[in-house]
């Protein structure tokens, strides 16, 4: 398997990426991702080049977005001052879960992370998806804290607010990495 980076391309099955995990999530009682993603950030986040995919052959089984930029109003600003890496809409597809894909995944985004000079691998996962928090903490990020309000739509409550992080290190992920090489 080989990490590549998405391309403008691949907005669509990426868009259709997100809505079978979202189809999944729903069928286990939680209602994360029931929005559907806007294909026009989505294209933006692509062309910063930060949206990666994980390739079998020709079939895209895994998707992560990494980024120097945090969500507003998640971290504080002495979090903010150290270099960090931030996670994003990690997802595996249902054909190729239980095959620790994700676990490598960030594996390879604390690898690059470290590359790139950051100190911490951050995310923030949905308040409400206790399994999805406990595998997090399973793959060595330490709970920071769970934000609750100041969300998107008119600082409402914020629905994907628990936050987390590991330290970067180099990591053996597995993966043949065919993304540009690191430039600091």
């Amino acid at each position: 398997m080989r990490i590549i980076p998405a391309q403008p391309n691949d907005v669509a099955k990426l868009l259709a990426f997100r809505e079978e995990a979202a189809a999944w999530l729903t069928r286990l009682g939680i209602d994360q991702w029931q929005r559907p993603y806007p294909a026009d950030r989505l294209l933006a986040t692509i062309k910063a080049d930060t949206v990666f995919m994980v390739m079998d052959g020709d079939e895209t089984v895994a998707t992560i977005t990494l980024t120097p930029e945090a969500e507003e109003g998640l971290w504080t600003e002495a979090e903010l001052n150290e270099p960090s890496r931030f996670i994003n809409k990690l997802t595996v597809a249902r054909t190729h879960a239980g095959q620790n894909i994700g676990g490598r995944l960030l594996d390879w985004a604390g690898d690059r992370a470290y590359r790139e000079g950051a100190k911490w691998l951050r995310l923030d996962a949905w308040t409400a998806n206790e399994a999805l928090q406990r595998y997090y903490l399973q793959q060595g990020f330490e709970y920071v804290r769970t934000v609750r309000e100041g969300g998107a739509v008119n600082g409402g409550p914020r629905v994907s607010g628990w936050l987390a992080q590991r330290r970067t290190v180099a990591a053996d992920h597995g993966f043949e990495d065919s993304t540009p090489d690191i430039i600091r």
